[in-house]
């Protein structure tokens, strides 16, 4: 879709998708605003919206303008939040931008502006793509003076929601074991700020918000994402007089990036979706620009693996994950993958870590032997590596302290008996890929889980850090996917704390939380849900008592909770009984008749608060469907007794075992599950597949 001047209007533009109209350009005082963002216009009126509306009131305390702008400057009559921050020679602070040019490229433009006086350039940038309602903006600044300039803040760009009756909002925060729960209410009048200061997206908070007035099937939808994989922050600012914008970048508050002669900083993309259909169809739109223009592998279907870690703990040796890769292919595990404990010292959580070569103790002779074995099963190889981390008691330390975050005269705190490796210097760079290469290939491994399990501490030398670390990391997964293309790789931080476009242009899939018991699964990944699709959601099957929960709940309930996403197993298989064995190989090879419908079709939520009532989700690719539906209550909180589907062919007839409606039956009147009727039982759960006949 275009990206094309607007008729009548100097230095105006409108960027066209197949749904919506986001029109900008330049107005007085050389600002460039957001005239529009919303439905498609055509294209004669679109000079109709950028008509100048006035404030409310007129006050020497208030620019009614400054929340309009892209991007938002510390400077002139601008009292509302920045986007860019800048200190010049002298401690000037005020930045004045004036227009210099526009660069056309192909469904992309660059709006050039130029702080002359003190030498700074900045790029406001936007692309499209033909497939996608999605919007990619981001902001370049470029140094052309012959003095240092301190940056304080440079957001990826600021988005205007239009004025409506309230604001409401939906978002993901939370924490460790308990990611992506849904935040949702009225947005107050001031700033409302979720981000993170941890150095990695974090467990606290994901990087997008929703807002307007919108139920899961009606109602308008703007969301703004963030695609990056450090600190960052979101910041949604609602003026008394009801203009909102949302403005999202890199770093936090206190950090100060300088910016020498010639240098050029480039921010992460923000990204804009405006969607009709309630939070469902958003939903949908992100999933499928993931799928276009994220995902690496996106058409793949992903492998069920077995991951050896709650089985075994760190007690790794070769017979012992010989033994269990056995047990899993005979379930019908597709993949297997070694945990924590298998390298250098590392008998426990306290040494070894940054020592990537097998333990002689326990493998004498490498994981060759391990690996061939796996294979000779049918499966292919995985390994969990954490490469941005450090025992103290490790050989890598000991020959290499300065590769830590650290301070001159500061102590270096431990968390999990580690340190952070700075990913930002080129020769721990180096090193990563040295190593991850070298297993890579000695091992014929498909597959690494890339962990990350502590926050940044003692985060020196030099603010920019903060984001080279992470531009580290992201060089070194594309370096070694370059190296081996068929590498899967998929992304963890204790959990669900590394998830977002950034990480996941390079991951195909990431761990969703370290919390496996079921009913808690529910609405993280009902959250997980809103922004990301379901093929890159990996959930696992684990034993009961859940091992941090202690609660107890059914293998059915268990297997079709994590067959929502990417099916995993990851319980000790040595311990389940003959009957839940047999049990776990039907549904297995249940997932595996449906697993293409639910990693790619359209998501649909039913109803219900997953894990606190019940709840049904819908999946649709080309001729299947496939409900999965929960109930955790036995007699109380019952559910309705039919399940009104959605998404369907109304004309259509759909077989589903014995049965068959018509599409329309299926969504008017609905469709009878029968387990949900065997009353005083908690915990039920039900896969129904219908096809199109």
């Amino acid at each position: 879709m275009p990206i094309i001047p607007v008729s009548g209007r100097d230095q105006t533009w409108a960027a066209l998708t197949d749904k919506s109209a986001y029109v900008f350009g330049v107005f007085e005082e050389a600002r460039v605003v957001q005239w529009y963002w919303g439905p498609r216009l055509p294209v004669d009126a679109l000079p109709e919206v950028t008509e100048h509306a006035p404030g409310w009131i007129k006050t020497g305390f208030l620019d009614p303008d400054d929340i309009t702008e892209l991007l938002p400057v510390d400077g002139g009559r601008r009292w509302g939040v920045p986007a860019l921050q800048a200190v010049y020679e002298g401690g000037v602070r005020s930045v004045e931008l004036s227009f210099d040019e526009a660069v056309h490229g192909e469904n992309s433009l660059e709006l050039v502006l130029r702080d002359h006086a003190y030498g700074l350039r900045v790029g406001l940038h936007l692309r499209l793509h033909d497939d996608t309602d999605v919007l990619e903006r981001w902001v370049s600044v470029t140094n052309e003076s012959a003095s240092i300039i301190r940056l304080q803040r440079l957001d990826s760009g600021s988005w205007v929601i239009p004025e409506q009756a309230g604001a409401r909002f939906v978002g993901a925060a939370g924490g460790w074991a308990y990611e992506t729960q849904l935040q949702h209410g009225e947005l107050p009048v001031g700033e409302t700020t979720f981000g993170s200061r941890t150095g990695t997206t974090s467990h606290k908070a994901n990087p997008w918000i929703m807002i307007g007035d919108a139920d899961e099937e009606r109602g308008q939808v703007w969301t703004v994402a963030l695609a990056w994989s450090g600190s960052w922050r979101m910041t949604t600012q609602r003026r008394p007089e009801g203009d909102v914008a949302v403005s999202a970048g890199f770093g936090h508050e206190g950090l100060t990036w300088p910016l020498a002669p010639g240098e050029t900083l480039r921010t992460p993309a923000a990204l804009g979706l405006y969607s009709d259909g309630g939070y469902g169809q958003a939903s949908a739109a992100w999933h499928a620009y993931a799928r276009a223009h994220v995902l690496p592998t996106p058409g793949e279907v992903r492998p069920v693996l077995y991951n050896s870690w709650e089985a075994t703990w760190f007690d790794v040796t070769e017979e012992g994950q010989l033994d269990l890769a056995r047990r899993a292919a005979d379930l019908g595990v597709e993949l297997f993958v070694v945990d924590d404990g298998w390298f250098g010292a590392r008998t426990d959580d306290t040494r070894g870590l940054g020592d990537w070569h097998p333990n002689p103790d326990r493998f004498p002779d490498g994981l060759g032997p391990l690996f061939d074995g796996v294979r000779e099963l049918g499966m292919q190889a995985g390994l969990w590596v954490e490469p941005e981390m450090v025992n103290p008691d490790s050989d890598l330390y000991r020959k290499n302290p300065d590769w830590v975050l650290h301070y001159p005269a500061r102590r270096r705190d431990t968390m999990r008996n580690q340190l952070v490796l700075n990913f930002a210097r080129d020769d721990v760079r180096a090193w990563a890929v040295d190593w991850l290469d070298r297993l890579v290939r000695e091992y014929g491994l498909a597959y690494l889980k890339w962990d990350m399990n502590r926050s940044f501490s003692q985060a020196g030398p030099g603010d920019l850090l903060w984001i080279e670390h992470t531009r580290g990391v992201y060089a070194v997964m594309d370096e070694l996917r370059r190296r081996h293309p068929r590498l899967r790789i998929e992304s963890c931080s204790g959990g669900g704390g590394r998830v977002d476009f950034g990480i996941l242009r390079r991951t195909d899939q990431v761990w969703t939380s370290d919390n496996t018991d079921a009913r808690d699964r529910q609405p993280i990944q009902q959250g997980f849900s809103y922004l990301y699709p379901a093929g890159a959601m990996s959930c696992w099957v684990t034993d009961s008592p859940n091992a941090a929960t202690r609660r107890s709940v059914p293998l059915r309930y268990r297997f079709h909770v994590a067959m929502a996403g990417t099916l995993g197993v990851g319980g000790d298989l040595r311990s389940w009984s003959a009957s839940s064995l047999d049990e776990a190989r039907s549904l297995i090879a249940a997932y595996k008749e449906v697993r293409e419908t639910v990693q790619h079709g359209r998501l649909h939520r039913l109803f219900g608060q997953p894990g606190v009532t019940a709840s049904a989700v819908q999946y649709v690719l080309d001729s299947q469907v496939v409900v999965l539906a929960y109930h955790p209550y036995g007699l109380t909180k019952q559910p309705p007794r039919r399940v009104r589907l959605t998404g369907l062919d109304p004309s259509a007839v759909y077989a589903y075992g014995e049965s068959r409606a018509h599409g329309a039956t299926l969504m008017n009147h609905g469709l009878l599950l029968p387990t949900w009727f065997h009353s005083g039982e908690d915990y039920r759960s039900e896969m129904v597949v219908l096809r199109r006949v």
